[in-house]
């Protein structure tokens, strides 16, 4: 046996990352819900999920409260598996303090 292969390997610990953890402010909210809007405008299932990771940074009860829901209901409407409709997109997002917006798309885009 040679020498490097009679080394230990040495394991790399890891931890899920969780953007909820890092959106503090109102205005992080809106900047990380405004760059899936941007960058995804398609995607509704990643649209939610962000909806879901600002909901679950500022407390995903009150919202649910504030939003006239379950939180159980809002965790499954919120969640890759879920399919929110959009009277429910709206509430939540009154409810987190954060609006939609509509902006013209240059033709050819």
């Amino acid at each position: 046996m040679t020498k490097s292969t009679a080394r230990k390997s040495v394991k790399t610990r890891t931890s899920a990352y969780d953007v909820s953890e890092h959106l503090r402010t109102p205005e992080e909210m809106a900047a990380y819900l405004d760059a899936w809007l941007e960058e995804a405008p398609e995607d509704a299932v990643g649209i939610a999920r962000a909806l879901g990771d600002i909901a679950r940074a500022k407390g995903m009860s009150q919202v649910a409260k504030d939003a006239g829901l379950s939180r159980e209901s809002l965790y499954r409407a919120l969640s890759a598996e879920g399919n929110p409709s959009f009277a429910t997109v709206l509430k939540v997002a009154k409810a987190l303090g954060v609006r939609l917006h509509a902006q013209a798309v240059p033709s050819g885009a």
